[in-house]
């Protein structure tokens, strides 16, 4: 936040979390005029982590808004400019909006930047087809600019090279004091995929598209900041893990008569006892016998690097696609804490409510799709961890206990692992081990 006179402030974009220095305008809640209380909603913002709305860090009146829908926002970037000194005037200013015609509060809500004199001049008809012409044109046309010896950018811009597989050397530099941005390397990309150059993008070969219109009617949907930060993480994962996916069954007919017993007393609390939750405290007891799964590979300094923490991510399905909560220091809370916790957590995923910085930092993952349904799966490994649970339905199925024939209720279960420094037989073991802890409750109980 800057002064720009003894009035007006500068409201910019604070500090989102680690690792995150941008997003996109999903809507400006606020328009010029209006009167903004601290801590007020100004804007909703989508990153690659979150959805989140920004607070207001000041009230007073909205002079002007600097930001439009869509619009990628950098932190440190003004969103708007608010006039501190207008708290006297809020009645006022109300009174004055609401006399205003509803065609024109309308038309002010609706302002977008001029278009191009040059496709203004065409006919109305033609106006989209020749902006999108030139769209592509720019797009096509290769880098031009000469490689550098030494490329002047940022550690987050060169990872982001790095995962694309791109030369930040052939990136061209389209703003002042020779230092590529993030810009800079989305665009080369675009660029040479557009061009249909065989480059390594993430270690996927990327080709040109054919034309689909040509065999039936098409429709083309921008895909959002999630959905493209999931196929670039999930891309990236597949194309450098040596994935290993073991698979394993549970006789959990104990643990349900377990959660018969004990869901009361959680909901009592606030959340739900279930599958996953359990799971969480077994797998944070698995991570301790097996610390290589708590771990991360550093292929560049030819390391394994071992955390003494345990956070662990959770996938939960959400209108924008999966998403990963982490939960932190599941070994230090029982179940009914994580119950508790997952439960609102997912809650909260799930209506946008959740901050950036707690969708970051777990060592492991586990993904239940056993309430969609589904015989087993082999989920892809969350980059930088090295293994991922995945749950499927559990179903009824006769099972011969002492020569007899009963009816269990069984569970899927399947773990990917990373092949670079976990083995099979310690893949192996590992399964075993939360399927003996799923298949006797009481130790459960005992830990409780």
């Amino acid at each position: 936040m800057e002064k720009e006179n003894s009035m007006i402030e500068e409201i910019k974009l604070p500090e989102i979390s680690e690792n995150v220095d941008s997003g996109v305008v999903i809507e400006v809640l606020v328009k010029s005029g209006d009167f903004v209380e601290k801590e007020q909603p100004i804007v909703e913002l989508e990153t690659e982590k979150a959805t989140f709305e920004v607070p207001s860090p000041i009230a007073g009146k909205v002079t002007e808004i600097n930001v439009n829908e869509d619009d990628e926002v950098k932190v440190g970037q003004v969103i708007l400019k608010i006039d501190t000194e207008a708290e006297a005037t809020q009645k006022e200013t109300e009174t004055q909006e609401s006399r205003r015609p509803a065609d024109e509060q309308k038309d002010a809500a609706n302002t977008t930047p001029e278009e191009p004199k040059a496709t203004k001049e065409l006919p109305p008809e033609k106006q989209e087809s020749a902006a999108r012409e030139n769209e592509q044109a720019q797009a096509v046309e290769p880098p031009s600019q000469p490689a550098r010896k030494e490329a002047s950018a940022s550690p987050a811009v060169r990872r982001l090279a790095r995962e694309l597989g791109i030369d930040i050397s052939e990136v061209a530099i389209s703003g002042a004091g020779n230092k590529v941005t993030q810009e800079d390397v989305k665009t080369y990309a675009k660029g040479v995929i557009a061009a249909g150059e065989n480059r390594r993008a993430g270690g996927v070969t990327a080709r040109a598209l054919p034309d689909f219109s040509k065999w039936g009617q098409i429709k083309r949907e921008k895909m959002s900041v999630t959905r493209k930060k999931i196929a670039d993480t999930l891309s990236y994962a597949w194309s450098q893990i040596p994935h290993v996916t073991q698979y394993d069954q549970a006789d959990i007919t104990g643990l349900e008569q377990f959660r018969a017993e004990y869901s009361k007393r959680v909901e009592e609390a606030g959340g739900k006892l279930t599958i996953t939750s359990i799971l969480l405290k077994i797998v944070a007891w698995a991570l301790k016998a097996f610390p290589k799964f708590n771990s991360s590979v550093d292929a560049e300094a030819d390391e394994i690097i071992f955390k003494d923490y345990c956070h662990i991510s959770v996938a939960v399905d959400t209108q924008r696609g999966l998403l990963v909560p982490v939960v932190r220091d599941v070994d230090k809370k029982t179940i009914l804490q994580l119950s508790v916790e997952l439960s609102d957590m997912s809650d909260r995923t799930r209506n946008n409510k959740l901050a950036p910085d707690e969708m970051v930092g777990g060592n492991f993952t586990i993904s239940n799709l056993g309430g969609i349904g589904g015989t087993g799966f082999s989920p892809i490994i969350y980059w930088p961890q090295v293994a991922i649970l995945g749950i499927a339905r559990a179903c009824e199925r006769c099972r011969y206990i002492k020569g007899e024939p009963q009816r269990r209720m069984i569970l899927p279960l399947s773990l990917s692992y990373d092949h670079r420094i976990i083995d099979g037989s310690e893949g192996v073991r590992f399964l075993r081990f939360v399927v003996e802890k799923l298949e006797k409750p009481f130790l459960l109980a005992i830990d409780e």
